[in-house]
């Protein structure tokens, strides 16, 4: 007889993605026992994140089950076009009604906001949008993780992998989180170590601010925040 999982994990994707959000996450969460991992979509079309990467939906976003966790990836302008998305928003209001965790990384804190699941929660984002979800009523930390009642969120894409370790603690346990970030060689050195803007020259976080700049401004205006 076939086991049932124990959990139930939806990574919510969508076009023009940042796949590292949730590709990091899901080599997590496959790694974990009695769990299935769901990508999910409004069809089962293929999607194509902001850097060419092809990922393919398992499940539409109509024929989901209730999920445990509910996760949200952050994007270029897919995210603020999923923002102002009502079938997403909708998705995600649905599933956070009864989902044991709703959770984001890097700029899906802003989606979540917009759906208005985060008002009042204490949350991270990546920092260079901190202050977009800020506005939007979220109390916004620096943590890479940060974990506030059944809201999870992880900091900028790389957090990813923090983000899903501290979840693989909580729903199996530290020593199966343990066990997998030792099995993924999760040790990071940064080459330059300059993967903040506390720890980077001033010049290079302007740089970064520079490209940012409009899809700061468009996230400012896809949160209808005057």
């Amino acid at each position: 007889m076939e086991t049932m999982p124990q959990h139930i994990i939806g990574l919510v994707i969508y076009p023009d993605m940042t796949q590292l959000d949730i590709t990091g996450p899901h080599q997590v969460f496959a790694s974990m026992p009695n769990t299935q991992v769901l990508l999910l979509w409004k069809t089962l079309q293929p999607i194509v994140s902001n850097g060419g990467l092809t990922i393919l939906p398992t499940t539409t976003f109509d024929e989901c089950p209730q999920l445990d966790v509910l996760c949200v990836p952050g994007g270029v302008f897919g995210a603020v076009e999923m923002m102002q998305d009502a079938q997403m928003l909708a998705f995600l209001q649905k599933q956070a009604q009864s989902a044991k965790y709703v959770t984001a990384v890097c700029t899906g804190s802003l989606i979540l906001a917009a759906a208005g699941l985060l008002k009042g929660y204490r949350a991270a984002c990546h920092w260079a949008f901190q202050e977009q979800l800020r506005l939007m009523g979220v109390e916004v930390s620096n943590e890479r993780v940060v974990v506030d009642s059944n809201r999870i969120t992880g900091g900028g894409v790389t957090a990813g992998i923090d983000f899903a370790l501290t979840i693989a603690a909580m729903l199996c346990g530290d020593y199966t989180a343990k066990f997998i970030e030792l099995m993924l060689e999760y040790n990071p050195a940064p080459p330059f170590g300059v993967g903040s803007p506390e720890k980077a020259p001033s010049s290079l976080v302007q740089a970064v601010l520079k490209v940012a700049k409009p899809l700061i401004e468009a996230s400012h205006t896809a949160s209808h925040v005057t």
